[in-house]
């Protein structure tokens, strides 16, 4: 079911769409983190990395529960920006070859995905609220909340040491 299909009718089909769309994304991030752990060689945006790792689980789990709590079936929908993201880090980290260039590669492959799911957790947020659904937003709320945090360490990282190394 794509963006502009007829099988969007209502706000409700709108929102569990969105949803599914978080879901497949959060699941693509979940295999690519790894890679980036590996890549990246300052030690703190390699810690950085772990831990939006194992934040990226909990945000799935969450998810997960407001499936639930909305009845709506826990399945993703191939989300081709996410894809596009990805597939844009893969290429251009393959292409760098000194590595601090590449940390700083990184962190900008990293806030992209991370402005991507900042978007996508707002959208639900709000549109949660206006669906009557203040538990799910609570829910979603908090990985909006840790998807600004990570955007914020990043940019912090990258503007304190990882740029100025790489120039």
């Amino acid at each position: 079911m794509g963006w502009f299909t007829s099988d969007i009718k209502t706000m409700d089909d709108l929102f569990v769409h969105t949803l599914q769309d978080i879901y497949y994304a959060e699941n693509q991030i979940l295999k690519a983190l790894p890679d980036m752990i590996e890549k990246a060689t300052d030690a703190k945006l390699k810690q950085g990395f772990q831990t939006h790792l194992e934040e990226t689980k909990g945000q799935i789990i969450r998810l997960e529960q407001v499936f639930e709590m909305h009845g709506a079936e826990k399945k993703g929908v191939t989300c081709p920006a996410i894809d596009g993201i990805i597939e844009e880090a893969n290429d251009v980290a393959g292409e760098v070859d000194d590595k601090q260039v590449l940390d700083a590669a990184l962190i900008a492959a990293a806030q992209a995905v991370e402005h991507y799911e900042m978007t996508r957790y707002g959208t639900l947020v709000a549109w949660a609220k206006v669906l009557g659904r203040a538990d799910c937003a609570s829910v979603l709320q908090k990985n909006l909340d840790e998807e600004t945090a990570t955007d914020k360490k990043l940019t912090a990282l990258a503007e304190s040491q990882i740029n100025a190394k790489a120039t």
